[in-house]
């Protein structure tokens, strides 16, 4: 059964609602219930932990019967396990929903298998509608489930002819406001925020998120990974959330570290020194470019060795989006391989 432009409207409303969650060591989900006429009847979302998951909390807004042969459509495969909840997929079948759509499979081996639950009690079910709008919003918790480390961002800006800064070391600004303030709000949308010890001293950056002047309400963790100490007055210590040190070059350890503490999402800052590393490691799930109409030449490039020998081992991406911002042009990419582990 194809699916129709009520329940495409009601996934748009569901993939809203789901924003509304919190981040975490659960993914953001949201639900809508849709009568047998495609009228909305209810609405929810996972309000976090231990709460009743998206599609429980909009069931809970309805009479008992009132879902009787209504359509729930939701952004995560309904779950098939009882953990601090019992199971999405049985609570639907109870209620007497007769159809479900949503758009991402769950990837766990516990959780995951609702669609089978539901279609094996006689429930229509559709999968996949709007699949990468909702992949976006949860990647982290996706990439955490499959790869059991956070999901990772490398991030740097460029000349045209691929320098990070002039051969001074100067680099504010080469990027113009606009995509400054792209990748303010990016840092916004992340858990934490990395950089090396070199970055720390030799631009003391804040690591804030801002909107102009003002602080955005999210503020990623502060990251910093390498050997050298960080001075006492430098301006990551001011952050509004309590930095972690790592001193250590090993980014698998660094990686599961973040995982323990319930960070699904790293936005990696750089520079060019831990940009590489990261990629290095096969540990980028995707790279933020951003591009400026500019030549400096010199040998401040915005990556070193990637272990790459020959052209045969070339790390290999594909192109999610180019972006225009102002005069430069962010290129928004993903390892090619990445396909192969069933991302959109």
């Amino acid at each position: 059964m194809a699916v129709n432009e009520a329940e495409r409207r009601a996934m748009s409303r569901a993939l809203e609602l789901a924003t509304l969650g919190p981040r975490g060591v659960n993914p953001q989900v949201g639900a809508v219930i849709l009568s047998s006429d495609g009228d909305v009847i209810a609405e929810g979302w996972h309000h976090g932990a231990g709460t009743p998951h998206a599609e429980v909390d909009a069931l809970s807004k309805l009479a008992p019967g009132a879902a009787h042969g209504a359509t729930a459509v939701v952004t995560l495969e309904p779950c098939n396990h009882t953990g601090r909840t019992g199971p999405c997929a049985l609570a639907l079948i109870d209620a007497g929903v007769s159809r479900v759509v949503y758009a991402l499979d769950d990837p766990g081996a516990v959780s995951g298998g609702g669609a089978d639950r539901l279609r094996s009690a006689g429930v229509s079910v559709d999968a996949g509608e709007q699949a990468g709008i909702a992949h976006s919003i949860i990647d982290g918790w996706l990439t955490a489930q499959r790869l059991g480390r956070p999901h990772v961002t490398v991030k740097w800006a460029q000349s045209l002819d691929g320098r990070a800064a002039a051969s001074d070391g100067s680099s504010q600004w080469i990027t113009g406001p606009q995509a400054r303030a792209d990748v303010h709000r990016r840092r916004a949308a992340a858990d934490a925020i990395a950089v090396g010890t070199g970055t720390v001293l030799s631009d003391d950056p804040s690591l804030t998120a801002r909107d102009g002047d003002v602080l955005f309400e999210n503020q990623p963790v502060p990251v910093v990974i390498g050997s050298r100490p960080t001075p006492d007055d430098a301006a990551i210590r001011r952050h509004p959330q309590t930095p972690l040190f790592y001193d250590t070059r090993d980014l698998h350890s660094v990686l599961a570290d973040l995982h323990s503490r319930g960070v699904q999402s790293v936005f990696v800052e750089g520079g060019p020194t831990l940009a590489s590393a990261f990629i290095a490691a096969g540990l980028a799930d995707r790279v933020l470019a951003y591009i400026a109409p500019v030549l400096l030449g010199g040998d401040r490039l915005a990556l070193t060795d990637i272990g790459v020998g020959s052209i045969d081992a070339a790390r290999r991406l594909t192109i999610d989006e180019w972006l225009p911002l102002g005069a430069d042009l962010l290129a928004i990419a993903s390892p090619a391989n990445h396909l192969e582990e069933g991302a959109p």
